[in-house]
């Protein structure tokens, strides 16, 4: 096995909980009992087979006689009957240890596989924001998915081959004892030959792996642009060119698995009939001897028996094997991911909210997404006071979006502080501030499940307070649609809400804040794909809510902001203008084309 491969293998080792691998431990003690129960029926075929075809040899044999005396046999043909039991008791011992290690092999390895795969989710929902902004969403899917499974039978495929190499050194252990120089040229030819093979597929297996691995990805890729987008697709009619996206997709990887399981299969014929030949050609030589063929029955029946055992071992190691090096891929992968560290201000299961009590202050921002990219906020200067009622406007890229993701702790300033009532968003204080944060986005994302839960979203079934629910339903201006509904809050809103409008989801959206308790309401874009008499209505609700809310609101139409107490105007990355609307339009030539704009296309 590859050195780097068994880098990795011991990687995946120190990834498994502590009491999994203790369970590792026991179920290779169970697997050298089931190898001792397999010599144990190997060794049971010699006296039984002795005691069919020449009892009285047998029965001169002094290890024999002396347990005949014990248990008052007198006579050879009286052996038959308790070498057939013991033959049949030694076969039913090892095939309950079989059944006994099969169970438990498969109970250990898919337990192993729910905590690796649990371990991955945590440690990638656990990133940091701009983590998440930088990565492929389908390799991560796949990652969890199809990877982890791939690792799973990893886990798997390491017990097979362990209790097969266990087995092996049993066999011919008791091969060496009936005929040492059959056993041991046999085991060195079959050895030999299945060395041989493995080690001239070895890469063409790591190559495969690799079309595996990253063939998962852009299936699950194919899939996800395909259904995401199934209204433009239906109304451009390009369901055959994501057809074949996919079913390129889908052939390369089942073509390289198919590879693999050939290769990984393949040998066992070919060894096959060859430990066929050999057998007969012992059975000739063996016939030729002095003492006949009669008297070689025994040792030939035990030899042939070792070998239809030996055989199968060899091809399930080399098979185990091959199919532990050709998920080599989606274990690097996956491990990876395992490595993840989580954040410290995460490991702190219970969060008390921070006090937000005067003002919230941007000093001397800069930030840049990366290292040798461009500012995206320059020297951004501002103060929000609590209860106030705040607007951002401005072109695309002048940087709203992401001043808000600063403001909302999801991403970290490249220069500057962030001040909360004068103290500094550190990361200590970073989890207990966004215990007092709600945000609406433009697309609110609704599970397939109740309006209730989704307005209590990620708060277990259990736990959901219905009043508080109906509270918030209340103050978002959306109780009375959901009354009037067969199910009232039990009612389905459907997958991704497409049983509501847009003005509902985005209510639903505000009802979702509300019930966080949340003192900030940020709402990115949040009425921007909704016609001008829905965005009315919503506005309205928003400005019925407690002046206890600081409400902040991102908008290209700037309708939408113009109740609020202060505006700012952003360009490149810094407030160019702050006031009013009114006091905007007089003093801002900018602000004055974008009203202008604004009253066009409404």
């Amino acid at each position: 096995m590859q050195k780097n491969l068994i880098v990795l293998l011991s990687s995946l080792w120190l990834h498994l909980e502590s009491r999994r691998r203790k369970q590792f431990v026991l179920l290779l003690i169970l697997t050298l009992l089931g190898a001792f129960s397999e010599v144990i029926s190997l060794g049971a075929v010699i006296p039984f087979l002795g005691a069919l075809t020449n009892p009285e040899k047998l029965f001169a044999q002094p290890y024999i006689a002396n347990i005949s005396t014990v248990i008052g046999i007198n006579d050879s043909e009286q052996l038959v009957l308790p070498l057939t039991i013991i033959f049949i008791a030694a076969a039913l011992l090892a095939a309950a240890f079989r059944l006994l290690l099969l169970w438990a092999k498969n109970r250990l390895v898919y337990a192993s596989g729910t905590d690796l795969c649990a371990n991955v989710y945590r440690r990638t929902l656990y990133q940091p924001y701009n983590v998440h902004l930088t990565r492929n969403s389908s390799e991560v899917i796949s990652s969890i998915t199809a990877k982890v499974s791939g690792v799973i039978g990893i886990l798997d495929q390491i017990t097979v081959l362990i209790s097969s190499i266990v087995l092996m050194i049993f066999i011919v252990v008791v091969l060496i004892a009936i005929n040492p120089l059959v056993a041991i040229v046999t085991f060195i030819c079959f050895g030999l030959a299945y060395y041989l093979i493995a080690w001239s597929l070895r890469r063409k297996l790591i190559h495969n792996g690799h079309l595996i691995a990253e063939g998962r990805t852009e299936v699950i890729k194919t899939l996800q642009e395909g259904l995401g987008g199934i209204r433009d697709i239906t109304l451009d009619g390009t369901q055959q060119m994501y057809c074949e996206v996919h079913r390129n997709a889908e052939y390369s990887l089942r073509r390289a698995i198919g590879n693999n399981n050939f290769i990984a299969g393949s040998p066992r014929f070919i060894i096959d009939a060859t430990g066929m030949i050999l057998i007969a050609i012992l059975a000739y030589t063996l016939s030729r001897q002095t003492e006949g063929f009669a008297s070689a029955i025994p040792m030939l029946g035990a030899l042939a028996l070792g070998a239809t055992r030996l055989i199968p071992t060899l091809q399930q190691s080399y098979s185990a094997w091959s199919n532990i090096v050709g998920s080599q891929a989606s274990l690097i992968d996956v491990l990876q991911l395992l490595k993840q560290e989580i954040p410290k201000e995460y490991t702190n299961l219970v969060v008390t909210p921070l006090p937000f009590r005067y003002a919230i202050s941007f000093d001397k921002i800069y930030f840049k997404y990366a290292k040798k990219g461009p500012w995206v906020l320059n020297n951004l200067n501002l103060t929000i006071q609590k209860g106030s009622r705040i607007g951002f406007v401005g072109n695309t890229g002048c940087g709203k979006s992401t001043t808000l993701d600063l403001l909302m702790g999801l991403l970290k300033p490249s220069k500057g502080q962030i001040l909360i009532d004068g103290l500094s968003l550190t990361d200590e204080r970073r989890r207990p501030w966004q215990q007092i944060i709600a945000h609406v986005p433009q697309s609110i994302y609704l599970s397939d499940n109740t309006l209730a839960e989704n307005i209590a979203f990620g708060t277990p079934l259990g736990d959901i307070d219905i009043e508080r629910v109906k509270l918030a339903a209340k103050q978002a201006n959306i109780s009375e649609f959901i009354e009037n509904k067969p199910n009232s809050y039990q009612e389905l809103v459907g997958e991704r809400g497409v049983r509501l409008s847009g003005g509902q989801r985005q209510r639903i959206g505000i009802a979702r804040a509300l019930y966080k308790k949340a003192k900030v309401l940020i709402f990115d874009e949040a009425t921007s794909a909704l016609d001008n008499s829905t965005e009315k209505s919503i506005m309205e609700a928003i400005d019925m809510l407690s002046r206890d809310l600081t409400i902040i609101i991102i908008a290209h139409r700037l309708t939408t902001v113009a109740h609020c107490d202060v505006i700012f105007e952003l360009d490149k990355g810094r407030v160019v203008a702050q006031g009013r609307y009114h006091e905007l339009l007089e003093n801002s030539p900018s602000f004055r084309e974008m009203a202008n704009i604004t009253r066009a296309t409404s």
